[in-house]
């Protein structure tokens, strides 16, 4: 068996470092790590990259996806998901956890399975979190629904945090959401939809930030997406007696509930789409540090789920590969910098799974990705990597693409 080392080196790229602007900088790579970062000798046998001017970045870690889906992983430039517990059956029990981990090696993406807070999800017996975290799951959570009983929430909270597990919930009260599948509004109104207020989501984030604080537990929630909500979170990180930490995809970003006035059910989303005002406040939010991290809510639904009438459709889609061109339009807008859009994509999404990575630095894995911000596409949802392409974008305009991508130091795609 042979020792010799193998490089790589990216050349001529503008790196995405730590709390900085983009740096003109090679990256030197011994087999799947990052050994030197700037102006340096490239040695004469590394195999080269050379990004042409192009942004490095590290590869996106993607929050919360409800599907392993690597070809749309690889489009998006997503080296690594935290894939939720609802699958079939849920992840609640060592050996289910163990397999979704082991799903993407050697070649594929690196799967970080997230464990059911309950037995089934169904909210009522906690899952065994001990025996399913030393087999690989990084994080607990409720999954798609909220857990109604606060009694079983707070034993949830309670039994995660000294094994060093956050809880990642989702916030809608189930008592007032029911059946609805829109927020109460105009749009609803006029399309006579089932319906439930916002505030539903600030219902379930004040209790379950009540209980976190009382279990002196962290906390994430996976999706905020209105005003009352952020809030909640600012005054809580205010007080600072628990870590507490929130997310949003870019549907809830750059669409509002009229996106589903023509009854669109590639827009039909848990939670749903919100009023103007509520999408304003989440790019606030954005801007001043509210939301730390964005996710693709990556969740393929095809055509029997979704060709039924709006009501009757699945919520969910297709996000893994829209996720980093949509995000670029937040340095685009100037809302933030290529340093904050990669923590809220990779850092602070590597830190909640307590995973070394998520950062381009010596001694990190080399799961780094080059991107032209810039090039423009066309977002279709018939010619998507997806399983599925059911995304609320369909037919608007992108821009950004990836043009190489490492896994561990090995090129992807």
């Amino acid at each position: 068996m042979s020792n010799t080392s193998h490089l790589r080196a990216i050349i001529n790229g503008r790196v995405v470092l730590p709390q900085r602007e983009p740096a003109d900088a090679n990256i030197l790579i011994r087999d799947e790590q990052i050994v030197e970062i700037g102006s340096f000798e490239i040695p004469s046998d590394a195999e080269m990259v050379d990004a042409r001017g192009a942004l490095v970045a590290p590869g996106i870690i993607d929050i919360g996806v409800f599907a392993v889906d690597p070809a749309a992983c690889r489009a998006g430039g997503i080296t690594r998901v935290a894939v939720m517990p609802d699958q079939s059956p849920p992840l609640d029990e060592p050996g289910l956890i163990q397999r979704a981990a082991a799903s993407g090696k050697p070649d594929h993406l690196w799967v970080h399975p997230v464990a059911a807070a309950t037995r089934g999800l169904k909210g009522e017996e906690v899952a065994e979190f001990a025996l399913m975290r030393s087999v690989g799951a990084r994080a607990v959570a409720t999954g798609r629904g909220w857990i109604a009983d606060s009694g079983v929430m707070r034993r949830v909270l309670s039994y995660a945090a000294p094994l060093g597990l956050t809880t990642i919930t989702h916030p809608e009260d189930s008592g007032m959401v029911g059946g609805a599948v829109a927020t109460s509004g105009e749009t609803a109104t006029r399309l006579g939809l089932p319906c439930a207020p916002a505030i539903s989501e600030a219902m379930a984030i004040a209790r379950d930030l009540a209980i976190a604080e009382v279990a002196g537990a962290p906390i994430h929630f996976r999706q905020v997406t209105t005003e009352a909500g952020f809030d909640l979170i600012r005054a809580a990180k205010a007080r600072d007696v628990v870590r507490v930490t929130c997310g949003i995809t870019p549907a809830h970003l750059f669409l509002s509930d009229i996106a589903i006035s023509d009854f669109r059910t590639f827009a039909r989303l848990s939670p749903p789409l919100r009023d103007e005002s509520d999408r304003q406040a989440a790019l606030a939010a954005v801007a001043d540090g509210t939301i730390d991290m964005i996710g693709s809510g990556h969740d393929p639904r095809g055509p029997e789920d979704k060709r039924l009438p709006f009501a009757d459709a699945a919520p969910g889609m297709a996000g893994a590969e829209t996720l980093l061109a949509l995000a670029l339009g937040l340095v685009r807008d100037g809302l933030i910098d290529y340093a904050r859009l990669f923590a809220l994509l990779a850092g602070n999404p590597a830190k909640l799974l307590g995973l070394d990575a998520g950062r381009i630095a010596v001694g990190a894995p080399a799961d780094l990705i080059v991107i032209d911000p810039d090039a423009p596409w066309k977002i279709d949802s018939d010619r998507m990597a997806a399983r599925a392409g059911n995304t609320p974008f369909d037919g608007l305009p992108g821009q950004g693409r990836v043009l190489h991508m490492l896994k561990g130091g090995q090129p992807l795609g």
